[in-house]
Order: structure tokens, then sequence, then C-alpha cells
């Protein structure tokens, strides 16, 4: 087979298709979505992403944590998306595939079931117009939800930089070839040497390019971070984001924060079309070498919201100094402590959720083992099945 041939195929063997369909509720948009997504575009040469309104996600679900405009703004902006569709059906059908002239539709190999405990993609599985990707482990819109409720700190890393398992699960993520995508590059920063290891392939700045620098924790990565990342962008031709560890954010911010640790927040932020590359673990202060390193020509920091306080010199004092300071309205106020106070005023919905979830999940895992782990056949899960079953961390 010549390597022309190879490069139509999908990942499963299969041949591309043309405009390939993803959909889902896509809130607290993190990298496990990023990651479906991005699988998902290996299949065809258009990606056509359907995002669920507020109301469908409340009835099959339970509450969103984001409202649907800002999901929508979310999934658009992220680099593997070539059209999204607002207000997609909760229950993907042939007939929502033919109106969007897609080939087949693609989903993570797990079951997704609506208020009734059905197959929510059980028509285009019927119709031979199904294919799966991987579905990202250990992270999800509900665990996130449970760290903020549990208070826990056990997500945090146990310092700035990250294991070899993280740097691989990172690199593969990450690599333009995979989800043929030309600019993404993962640095690490060592804080002992200050040297950056880059460990994938992506694109690297011109010698003219006008490089902006940012930094922050980018804890819960929500709609205020992107419009802020999106003006920033617009200041240069290359934006590099530094991505504080989890004690430096945890010294200024205390109880659990940040909820999602450093490798969750760096390959969140990385998914994003405005970033070109992520300093990991960076400094909380910029440094005149660190400016000199990086040949940084424009320092942006949002001024939307208050910046947080921390017991050392101003961190932007250097680019200060030399002129390059800028403050950017992103035009959003929204913060991750707004996003939190939103999971606590609704707490009660969000556990009684959790709750639900699990159940079914449970039951969807007994039905699956039926079928010898098969998330290609269409399932239905019964209420008195749901209740039945024992909530439990296993998946296959």
């Amino acid at each position: 087979m010549s390597d022309a041939s190879l490069v139509s195929l999908a990942p499963d063997g299969k041949p591309k298709g043309n405009r390939v369909w993803v959909d889902g509720c896509f809130d607290m948009v993190h990298f496990g979505h990023s990651n479906q997504i991005r699988q998902a575009k290996q299949y065809g040469k258009c990606l056509v992403v359907g995002v669920h309104t507020d109301e469908e996600i409340s009835v099959n679900k339970g509450p969103p944590v984001f409202t649907e405009r800002e999901r929508y703004a979310m999934v658009k902006a992220i680099r593997w998306v070539d059209e999204v569709v607002e207000g997609a059906p909760y229950t993907t059908t042939v007939e929502t595939l033919d109106k969007y002239r897609c080939d087949y539709c693609l989903h993570g190999n797990d079951i997704t079931l609506d208020a009734d405990g059905h197959d929510t993609y059980a028509a285009v599985k019927n119709a031979g117009r199904y294919r799966e990707t991987q579905r990202t482990q250990g992270i999800s819109t509900s665990d996130l939800v449970g760290r903020m409720l549990l208070l826990t700190k056990s997500h945090h890393a146990k310092d700035d930089g990250l294991s070899d398992e993280h740097s691989e699960r990172a690199r593969k993520l990450s690599t333009s070839e995979d989800g043929e995508t030309p600019y993404t590059r993962v640095s690490r920063f060592v804080a002992t040497t200050r040297t950056i290891l880059e460990f994938s392939s992506g694109r690297t700045p011109k010698p003219n390019d006008r490089i902006v620098y940012v930094c922050g924790s980018f804890d819960l990565f929500h709609y205020g971070h992107l419009k802020f990342l999106e003006e920033a962008r617009k200041l240069g031709d290359y934006l590099i984001c530094g991505i504080l560890g989890d004690s430096t954010v945890n010294s200024y911010k205390g109880g659990n924060h940040p909820i999602m640790s450093l490798h969750e927040r760096v390959l969140t932020v990385l998914a994003y079309k405005p970033v070109d590359e992520v300093v990991i673990g960076a400094p909380y202060t910029l440094t005149e070498e660190m400016i000199d390193r990086f040949n940084i020509s424009v320092v942006a920091q949002g001024c939307e919201v208050p910046h947080h306080e921390h017991d050392c010199p101003d961190a932007f004092g250097a680019a200060k100094l030399r002129g390059i300071y800028k403050e950017v309205h992103s035009g959003s106020n929204l913060t991750t402590d707004l996003i939190i106070e939103r999971i606590i005023r609704n707490r009660m919905l969000y556990e009684t959720r959790n709750r639900k979830k699990a159940k079914k999940e449970a039951a969807a895992l007994e039905a699956l083992q039926k079928l010898q782990g098969d998330t290609t056949k269409a399932i239905v899960v019964t209420a008195e099945a749901a209740e039945r079953a024992e909530p439990t961390n296993k998946w296959l």
C-alpha cells in the first residue's frame, strides 16, 4: 500500500470521511473533550461539532455549569474544530447527519444515555454510521465538580514538573502530526536550571515574530480565559502561555486550589487556537532572563478582574521597566471563583446529578458486559436497572 493511501485512512484503518460529526454538552471544557475532538479530526477532512442547549442538558443530565453561549464559544476556539452547530439535538439521528452532510458520527468508547436510559447514538449505530475514538481516562466534568464539592487536594502535583507518564501523555495529546494541526509546541520549565525542554513538535516563532507572553493558573478554563487569550494574541504573531505550578497557585489561592492539576491545565490550554507554546510550571515572577530567553516583545495581563495578591515583588516589574507590559480588556468578567460559586449555589442539584450519573454508568457497564464490551452496539438502561446498580469507578 502506498504512503498516499495510508494518509487517506483513519486510525481505525478505514477510509476517512469528507465531513464527520461529533456532538456533546462540552460543559466545563477540559482536555478530555479536546482529545476527543482531536482524535475525531483524524477521521475526516472537515470536523463538525454539535453542542447541546442548556435546556436539553438539564432534561437529560442535570444543570450545566457553563451557559450555552459560553460553551458554543469555547468549542469554536478548539484548534481542530472546523464548524460548530449550535443547539444540536441531544439524541443523534441519521437525519441530523444528513442535514449537515456528515458521513458518520464519532464518539468515545463509552455510553451516553438520555433521560429515559436510551443510548443517544442508537440510531446511527444501527445505520452503520458510527465510529469510535478512545475515551480520555481520568477526567470528566463530573470529576471536576466532585473536586470542588469535596475540597480535596489529591489531584495536585507534588512539584511543578510533570512525571514521565504525564509528559508522555502531554506529548501524545499535543503532537501536531496526530491532530493534523501545524502549531502546537510544549515546553517544560525546570525551576533549578530555568531551561525549557521541548518534547513535542510544532510551530516555532519566526525570527521577526512579535512574541507575546501571558501567565496564570488558567484553572477550570472558561470563557473569560479564552477571551483574554484571544485579545492577547492580537498584540503579536506568537503567543506563549505560562502555566503556574500547583504549589504556586495554592500559595495565593489556598483551599483546594487549583481544582485542575498542572498537567490538566497545560493540556486544556494547549487545545486553543490562540496559544502557540506553553511553559509548564512557569515561574510566578517574569525575570529579565526569561524575557530575553523567549525574545518577548509584549507581556499581557487582563484588567477586567482584580489581580491576585502574592507575597513577593511585582511579578511583571521587569516587563514594566522595559515598557513592554500591557493590560488588555477581554470583555468578560468571568473568573474561576465565579464558576465555583455556580457549583456551590447548585450544590444539591450537582450532587444529585453525579449520583444518578454514577448509577447509570454502573448499569451501562453491566449491559456492556453482556455484549462483551462492544460499545458500537446500542443499549438501553431501564430505570429499574439503574436503581439496582451500584456506582463504580470501573470502566471498560
